[in-house]
């Protein structure tokens, strides 16, 4: 006639009935899709062709996706490409930024973004 406190499983726990406590569903990684790397690979692959970049970098974090892109692979990234899907609202989910830290330009178009590293055009 002894009830048991806290002394063991209760009858709940030991036919298997344990309700967990709710667990928080990790957000999910931010990266690029597949057309986003196409327009980023498609300037890349100019730029390279035109020796003035050589290496580059792919960084997906819990908050971006980032793109980085190097002169040399020992260096700090010349610029680096950011997708941040919190700010997709307000000025753009898409970056670039410069090596001192300055965005060059900021929006919601991948390609018009990007479109600020393409070199001017040469006169002839």
């Amino acid at each position: 006639m002894t009830e048991r406190m806290g002394a063991g499983p209760g009858p709940d726990e030991a036919a298997g009935h344990v309700i967990p406590f709710p667990v928080r569903a990790e957000p999910p990684q931010i990266a690029f899709n597949r057309d986003e790397l196409r327009v980023i690979f498609n300037l890349y692959g100019r730029q390279v062709a035109a020796g003035e970049w050589r290496d580059y970098a792919l960084d997906f974090r819990r908050d971006k996706a980032v793109f980085s892109i190097y002169r040399r692979a020992s260096e700090m990234p010349l610029y680096r490409i950011e997708k941040d899907p919190k700010l997709a609202r307000r000025q753009g989910a898409y970056a670039v930024i410069a090596a001192s830290g300055q965005v060059l330009k900021r929006g919601t178009d991948l390609a018009r973004v990007i479109a600020v590293l393409e070199p001017a055009p040469r006169a002839v």
